[in-house]
């Protein structure tokens, strides 16, 4: 098998300064990267995608996710062909969709995963609404928004922004999520089809499970 070069980052410069990021908080500086944009429909798309860093939050860890990115073989340590890069993560990991073979086994079994999800789904549109401060997203605290009918697409903005929680490499079960009555409440009374959340599970820690059970039952939300 290929030798990971010992301590060597896979791209010259990864880490190697810091910055300030537009959230204020200090962390190591990637090789810069020019915001995307494109024309959707009139409008733009913006990637609000966080980029993969070695402190960047894991579910359940301490750790964050050190050494994803590494060099398995190096022409400076030996490589006469080439540098070759090796990724090691979870899809699990920063900004990812959930499929319903995530949670359902016969999904699972049926091959369900994220490449059958619908792009007209995924792309487009949305809205992005605030919530409350001091709860997860209840049935009640759904009723509060008044989402409009029509709206496919939307992202809840709550706690875990103001609280920087995707910045803090060790993972923090206290994040903000849907609790089964407000996964249940989406389903019942909107046309959501997308759900984003800002963190790493849509489920608030004690109810992460049934409420992705709720979202991906039908296999139509995400």
């Amino acid at each position: 098998g290929a030798t990971v070069a010992s301590g060597e980052p896979a791209y010259p410069g990864y880490g190697a300064t810091e910055a300030e990021p537009a959230c204020g908080v200090k962390e190591e500086a990637a090789v810069p990267v020019p915001e995307r944009r494109e024309e959707f429909d009139g409008g733009r798309i913006l990637d609000i995608s966080h980029y993969y860093r070695e402190d960047m939050p894991a579910f359940e860890s301490a750790e964050g996710t050190p050494g994803f990115l590494r060099l398995a073989r190096s022409m400076r340590n030996g490589s006469d062909i080439a540098n070759f890069s090796e990724l090691r993560l979870t899809a699990h990991s920063g900004t990812h969709v959930d499929a319903p073979g995530h949670v359902f086994e016969h999904y699972y079994d049926a091959g369900f995963d994220v490449d059958t999800l619908d792009l007209a789904v995924l792309n487009g549109p949305a809205l992005l609404v605030d919530v409350p401060r001091d709860r997860n997203i209840t049935a009640d605290v759904m009723e509060s928004l008044h989402i409009p009918k029509g709206v496919r697409r939307v992202l809840f903005r709550t706690l875990n922004t103001d609280r920087k929680l995707i910045w803090k490499k060790e993972f923090d079960s206290s994040y903000v999520g849907f609790m089964e009555d407000g996964a249940q409440w989406l389903i019942d009374n909107t046309d959501i089809q997308l759900v984003g959340v800002d963190y790493l599970s849509v489920g608030a820690y004690d109810e992460c499970i049934p409420a992705h059970l709720v979202f991906l039952d039908k296999r139509v939300r995400v």
